[in-house]
């Protein structure tokens, strides 16, 4: 949904949710306002309920499965390394797209221990049609090719997702933000961010902008998001071009090199026009209307969040 996205919906990709009023708002009950310590908290919590359902449903389904309560390594951070307005920090990542902090302490890092399938032995004792129900009460049939789209991709339905889809699903059934109970006031969230990126006030903004950009050799893009969307494009195309990784493969240095010089003439342009300061003066007039019209159901979800927490 498109109010899930971490950043601010006044266009300006440099500008955090909770920079808004709105933003601010909303940001307890996406949860973003936690220390990385409470984020990892709630997702091994979320983690071990889910494993839990999905545990019941395959014994309904006539198999044993144990919980995988593993989390995976997974690493929450709370964003504050990212500095997207600071020159010092453009300079050495341009958008954190080719190079990021952590970058290089990621990929040097190995893992404490080897992953292991709690469920490995017991699924190694079926026979193999055995296994094939395993695996479809789990995750569900596999889809026809009447159901795949031709990039392979179809549409998920958790009604024929197995027992991951169903936990899925009752667990979001549970969860303020996709609860039936909220959805109105989700819709209207959606629908309001929709409708103020077409205000006139932004278009004027992006377009002293995009003339900055095209004083500077960067002709062509009409907002600001589309810098880095386009670099984001040119960047999947090299990957999506690569059969074999290439340890500090020139080419990617070019392009982070590329990176680094888009991003800093985008930073000077939107110092040059205010950029930042005049978007969100239109947001911040436009979403406290908002806030002001929809206070009490706005203030329920709020509750609601906080209390699953």
């Amino acid at each position: 949904m498109l109010v899930l996205t971490g950043c601010s919906n006044t266009g300006d990709t440099s500008t955090k949710a909770e920079d808004t009023p709105l933003g601010a708002y909303m940001a307890s009950v996406w949860g973003s306002d936690l220390s990385e310590d409470e984020m990892q908290e709630r997702s091994e919590r979320d983690n071990r309920e889910r494993e839990e359902l999905i545990a019941a449903c395959m014994k309904d389904q006539g198999f044993e499965y144990e919980p995988n309560v593993d989390n995976g390594g997974t690493y929450y951070s709370s964003g504050d390394e990212w500095k997207p307005d600071d020159r010092e920090w453009g300079a050495q990542y341009g958008y954190g797209m080719v190079n990021w902090p952590g970058r290089d302490e990621m990929q040097n890092q190995a893992p404490d221990e080897e992953y292991v399938d709690p469920n490995q032995d017991y699924i190694d004792s079926l026979s193999e049609s055995e296994q094939a129900a395993f695996w479809e009460a789990l995750h569900g049939p596999q889809p026809s090719e009447e159901e795949m789209s031709e990039d392979g991709s179809y549409e998920y339905n958790w009604e024929t997702a197995g027992c991951y889809g169903s936990a899925q699903h009752e667990m979001e059934a549970d969860d303020p933000l996709t609860s039936e109970k909220h959805k109105p006031v989700m819709d209207a969230i959606n629908e309001f961010y929709m409708a103020m990126d077409t205000d006139p006030r932004f278009a004027e903004i992006d377009d002293a902008w995009a003339s900055c950009m095209a004083d500077a050799g960067y002709p062509g893009y009409a907002k600001q998001a589309d810098a880095q969307q386009g670099f984001s494009e040119e960047l999947n195309a090299y990957y999506e071009n690569q059969t074999e990784w290439v340890e500090d493969d020139p080419e990617l240095a070019k392009l982070g090199e590329e990176e680094i010089d888009l991003a800093l003439v985008d930073l000077d342009c939107r110092e040059k026009t205010d950029y930042r300061e005049k978007r969100q003066a239109i947001a911040t007039e436009l979403e406290s209307e908002f806030i002001k019209d929809h206070k009490a159901e706005l203030d329920a979800l709020k509750a609601d969040a906080e209390q699953s927490r």
